[in-house]
C-alpha cells in the first residue's frame, strides 16, 4: 500500500509519517511506499524500509495534485491548510490553499478512471459557530463564523459529494484542538491553549489572552494520529452520505487546564502564565464550540483521552520522556 500525506511537514503529518515508518503499517495494513508533500520538503524517517518520495509543493498550484497521486496511493491524508488566525487575516490565501487546493486534489482523483482511494480530510471544529447548544450533537448543522471555518465546511461538502458519486472514498475528521502541541506556537488562534502548558512545563513564560472560564474541546497529538490510522481502513459502508464527523475529545476550561498543570508541575509552573487579554483572539474564540456528543465517531471505533490530565501525560511521555506524577 502507498500512503500520500499532504501537509507532511506539519506536526500531525510528521508524527503520522514517523508512526508509519516505525510500524510499517496504517490501519493494520502494510505500507510499502509513502509520498510526502508540503510547502517545505518533509523529512522521512530513516528506518522506513519502503519507497519514499518527498517533495515541496503548493497543492493549489497547477499540476501539483496530479503529481501527488501519480503513483495512485490507496490512502491519501489531506492535512495541508492555512490555520485559523492566518486564514482570517489573509482571506485570499486562505481560500486559495484551504478551498482551491482541496478541490484540485479531488478533481485530480476524479479524472482517473477506476481510481477510488481512501481520502482522509482534516476538518475543524470551526465549521460550527454560535449560537449552538452547550453540547453539539453529530447531526447539528454547520454554522461557520470565520473564513477558516467556511473553507473547511466547503471542503466537507465536496468530500461528501465526491464520495456519493463514487469518485473517492472519503472520511472527514473534525479534529479537536490538538494539545499539547510540541515546538513553537503557530498562527492558529488556538495556539495559546498549548502555550499555557508547554511553556511552563519547559520553564518559560506563557501568555494567556482569554478568560479562565473559556471552555474548549481537546485531544492530544497521539490521539490525532490515532484518528487517521483508524480512518485509513475503516469500513465506510455504514456511513451513508455524511462522511464527516467530530472526533472524541475532552471538554475543559482554561481554569481546568491550569489545574491539571498545577497537579503535574506545581505552583511555580502556573506562576509563569501571564494574563494579557487579546481582543482579536477573544473575538475569534467566542464563536467556537465548547463540547460535543461524539457518539457516531465512538460507535465507529475512534478514541481519545478522557481527562485533561491524560493529555498532559501524553506530552510528558512523548515529548519530554517523562512519566506524569501526582494524578495526571
Amino acid at each position: 500500500m502507498r500512503v500520500a500525506i499532504i501537509g507532511a511537514a506539519g506536526m500531525i503529518g510528521r508524527k503520522l509519517a514517523e508512526r508509519i515508518a516505525t510500524t510499517g503499517r496504517i490501519g493494520g495494513q502494510t505500507v510499502d511506499a509513502m509520498t510526502l508533500v508540503d510547502v517545505i520538503i518533509p523529512q522521512v524517517a530513516e528506518d522506513f524500509a519502503g519507497e519514499r518520495d518527498a517533495f515541496a509543493a503548493d497543492l493549489s498550484a497547477p499540476d501539483v495534485a496530479s503529481r501527488v497521486i501519480a503513483e495512485r496511493p490507496e490512502v491519501i491524508v489531506h492535512l495541508a491548510a492555512i490555520v485559523s488566525g492566518e486564514a482570517e487575516a489573509d482571506m485570499e490565501k486562505g481560500y486559495r490553499v484551504n478551498l482551491d487546493g482541496t478541490r484540485a486534489l479531488l478533481e485530480a482523483i476524479a479524472s482517473i478512471d477506476s481510481y477510488c482511494p481512501r481520502v482522509i480530510y482534516a476538518s475543524s471544529l470551526a465549521v460550527f459557530g454560535a449560537p449552538f447548544p452547550a453540547k453539539i450533537p453529530d447531526d447539528y448543522h454547520l454554522t461557520p463564523l470565520t473564513s477558516y471555518g467556511t473553507q473547511k465546511a466547503m471542503g466537507e461538502m465536496l468530500l461528501n459529494d465526491y464520495s456519493r458519486r463514487g469518485l473517492l472514498d472519503g472520511i472527514g475528521i473534525r479534529f479537536p484542538t490538538i494539545c499539547i502541541r510540541p515546538g513553537k506556537p503557530n498562527k492558529a488562534a488556538s495556539s495559546f491553549y498549548s502555550g499555557i502548558l508547554r511553556e511552563p512545563l519547559n520553564g518559560k513564560e506563557a501568555i494567556l489572552p482569554v478568560d479562565d472560564d473559556v471552555r474548549h474541546w481537546f485531544a492530544s497529538p497521539r490521539a490525532a494520529v490515532g484518528y487517521i490510522d483508524h480512518a485509513a481502513t475503516l469500513d465506510t459502508a455504514t456511513m451513508g452520505a455524511q462522511r464527516c464527523m467530530t472526533m472524541p475529545g475532552v471538554s475543559a476550561t482554561v481554569s481546568e487546564q491550569i489545574k491539571a498543570l498545577r497537579a503535574v508541575a506545581g505552583d511555580g509552573a502556573v506562576a509563569l502564565i501571564r494574563r494579557v487579554p487579546d481582543p482579536a483572539v477573544v473575538n475569534i474564540i467566542a464563536g467556537w464550540p465548547r463540547d460535543f456528543d461524539t457518539a457516531r465517531a465512538l460507535s465507529l471505533g475512534f478514541r481519545a483521552e478522557q481527562t485533561f490530565g491524560e493529555i498532559i501525560a501524553v506530552y510528558l511521555e512523548d515529548e519530554m520522556g517523562q512519566k506524569a506524577q501526582n494524578g495526571a
